[in-house]
C-alpha cells in the first residue's frame, strides 16, 4: 500500500474512534479515563427544592389547537445542524433575524434519543428509535446498515408529487463502500461520504452517483450545492412541481484538520478560516450545572460525578469558541438561503425549519458530548418559518424531531407510509399547549439493543430509570438547572408514582398507541 493510502486509512481510523468518543457524552479525556469520580449517594429530600403544591401536576387539561391557514403541496426545507447546542443560538444574528423573527421559535424542542444516527433516522420516520431500529452509532442497531429506508419519509412524498432533495451528512457508517445504495425515495442524492464528512477542508460528496474530491469548506459546499438546486428548480422544466429538501450541515460535529490550538484530549470542530479565533474571548458560561459542584445523587451517568481539572476547563473553553465560530458559516448559509428562496420568488410558499439532532454538553453536569437525558442535550434548538405562521413568535408546545415527517406529509396532503409516533404539530404552533408525555431513551454508544435508560418527559418534569432500577427524577419549575434528583424525596413519591406509569405504558408505545395529546 502507498504511504498516502495509509495516511488515509490512519485518518479514517481516527476519525472514526472520535466520532464515537464525542458522541458517548461522557467526558472522556481522551487518555483512556475520566476525572475523580464522587461516590453516588442515593437521594433522600432535597432541602434546596421546594416541595410540591397542588398547582404541580404533571398532566394537565387538553390544550386547544389553532389551526393553521397552509398553501396546498408548499415547498418544505429541512435544514440541520450537527451537534448544535440550545445557547449557542445567541449567537447565530441570521438564524434570529430571518427565520426566528419571521417565524416561530420552539422553546420545548425535544429530541427523544439525543444522539446522531437515532435523531436523523427519527427525522425520516416520525418514529422513536425503538421503532425504526437505527438505535445507536454503530455496532448491533447502530449505524446507516441498522436502518431500513424503504418507507421513509422522502418516499411519501415522492408519491405524493414531490422532488425531493437531500444535500449533505446522511447517517454514519455511510461510507464509500456502501454508496452503491441510493436510499429510496430521493430525486437529488448528494451525501457526504464518511469518513471524509468530517474533514471541513477537504470533504466529499456523492453526485450523480460518483464521490467527488473538494478542496472548499464543508458548510460553503454544502450551501453552494443547495442554493444552487433551489434555483435551478425554480427555472427548470418541473419550476411548478412542489419539493422537499434536506440540508445537513456538518458542523458544529468535531472533525479535521487538527489545529495548533486545539486541546489535548478533547474533540473540536473546524471553523471557516475567516471564523477562526472571532470568539476568542468567549468563555464558558457560570450557570451551577456547569461542572455541578455535588453531582453525588446522580445515579445512572457515572460520568456526571467525574471532577474536572482547571487544564480539562481551559480544553472544554477552546471546544466551544471553536463551536460558535463554525456556526457562523452556518449562520451566513441559512440567510443566503433564505435570499435565494427570496430571490427566485419561492420564499413565500416554503416552509423552512431549522434544527439539530441533539444537543451538546460542554462542562454542563461534569459532561462533554450528548446522549444523555438533561436539557441540555435533549433540548434542541427549533425553529420555523412560513405562510400562515405568526411572525417573531415563540411557542411552549413540546415538539420532537418525530413530529417533522407527518407535519411534513400532513402539509404536502398525503400520509406516511408507515406508521409515525410523532403527529402532525402545526395545529399546536400558536396554541395553548404547554405539555405532553413523550418517552425518552438512550443505547449503548458502540452497539447493543438494551437501552442505557429510558424515560418519560412531561413539562418541566423529567423521570428516568436505568439498567440497575435506580432512578432520577427532574422538576425544573422548582429547580431550573436539574441540580437536584428528586427520585427518593419523599415529598414528591406521588408525582413519581404517576411518572413511573406513564414510563410504563409509553416505553413500548408505537405508533397510535404513543401519546398525542397536548395540554395546558
Amino acid at each position: 500500500m502507498t504511504r498516502p493510502g495509509r495516511l488515509r486509512l490512519a485518518t479514517a481510523a481516527v476519525l472514526s474512534a472520535s466520532v464515537l468518543a464525542a458522541c458517548s457524552g461522557g467526558g472522556d479525556d481522551g487518555n483512556g479515563g475520566v476525572g475523580p469520580i464522587v461516590k453516588y449517594e442515593r437521594p433522600g429530600e432535597q432541602a434546596s427544592v421546594a416541595a410540591p403544591t397542588k398547582k404541580d401536576t404533571v398532566l394537565g387539561p387538553e390544550a386547544t389547537p389553532a389551526p393553521v391557514a397552509s398553501p396546498e403541496k408548499p415547498n418544505l426545507l429541512m435544514i440541520t445542524m450537527d451537534d448544535a447546542a440550545m445557547k449557542d443560538m445567541q449567537f447565530m444574528p441570521h438564524l434570529q433575524e430571518v427565520i426566528a423573527g419571521e417565524g416561530v421559535t420552539i422553546d420545548q424542542g425535544l429530541a427523544p434519543t439525543p444522539i446522531c444516527v437515532p435523531a436523523r433516522a427519527t427525522l425520516l420516520t416520525g418514529q422513536y428509535s425503538r421503532n425504526h431500529g437505527a438505535v445507536t452509532i454503530s455496532g448491533e442497531g447502530g449505524g446507516y446498515k441498522a436502518f431500513h429506508d424503504e418507507d421513509t419519509m422522502p418516499v411519501s412524498l415522492q408519491k405524493a408529487g414531490y422532488d425531493t432533495m437531500m444535500v449533505g451528512k446522511y447517517l454514519n457508517g455511510y461510507t464509500k463502500d456502501e454508496v452503491h445504495h441510493q436510499p429510496p425515495g430521493w430525486t437529488v442524492w448528494r451525501p457526504t461520504v464518511d469518513f471524509a464528512t468530517y474533514n471541513f477542508e477537504h470533504p466529499q460528496l456523492l453526485v450523480d452517483g460518483r464521490i467527488k474530491d473538494y478542496d472548499t469548506y464543508s458548510t460553503t459546499l454544502l450551501s453552494d450545492q443547495s442554493n444552487q438546486l433551489i434555483s435551478d428548480h425554480s427555472e427548470g422544466a418541473d419550476k411548478d412541481k412542489p419539493w422537499y429538501m434536506w440540508v445537513n450541515y456538518v458542523a458544529p460535529h468535531h472533525g479535521s484538520p487538527h489545529e495548533s490550538d486545539d486541546p489535548d484530549g478533547i474533540s473540536t470542530t473546524v471553523p471557516d478560516k475567516r471564523d477562526r479565533d472571532t470568539f476568542k474571548d468567549l468563555d464558558l458560561d457560570t450557570t451551577p450545572e456547569m461542572f455541578e459542584a455535588d453531582p453525588s445523587d446522580k445515579a445512572l451517568i457515572r460520568n456526571a460525578r467525574q471532577k474536572w481539572s482547571k487544564k480539562r476547563r481551559a480544553g472544554l473553553r477552546e471546544e466551544r469558541q471553536q463551536r460558535v465560530e463554525a456556526l457562523q458559516a452556518v449562520d451566513r448559509a441559512i440567510a443566503r438561503t433564505v435570499d435565494t428562496l427570496k430571490q427566485t420568488g419561492q420564499l413565500d410558499n416554503t416552509y423552512v425549519v431549522v434544527t439539530s439532532d441533539n444537543g451538546f454538553y460542554v462542562g454542563e453536569h461534569n459532561l462533554n458530548g450528548k446522549l444523555w437525558y438533561f436539557r441540555d442535550a435533549i433540548n434542541i434548538p427549533m425553529f420555523i418559518r412560513g405562510p400562515g405562521l405568526p411572525a417573531g413568535t415563540s411557542t411552549q408546545a413540546p415538539v420532537t424531531n418525530a413530529d417533522w415527517a407527518p407535519t411534513f406529509a400532513a402539509l404536502a396532503g398525503t400520509t406516511l407510509d408507515r406508521d409515525a409516533d410523532g403527529v402532525d404539530v402545526m395545529p399546536w404552533l400558536d396554541s395553548d399547549a404547554t405539555r405532553r408525555v413523550i418517552p425518552i431513551s438512550g443505547w449503548p454508544v458502540k452497539g447493543g439493543l438494551k437501552p442505557l435508560y429510558t424515560g418519560v418527559i412531561v413539562g418541566p418534569w423529567t423521570y428516568v430509570r436505568g439498567r440497575k432500577g435506580r432512578g432520577e427524577l427532574y422538576y425544573t419549575k422548582n429547580d431550573q438547572y436539574q441540580l437536584y434528583n428528586l427520585y427518593g424525596d419523599p415529598r414528591y413519591k406521588a408525582v413519581r408514582k404517576q411518572l413511573r406509569d406513564l414510563w410504563q405504558e409509553t416505553q413500548d408505545c408505537a405508533g397510535a398507541t404513543c401519546p398525542r395529546t397536548f395540554m395546558k
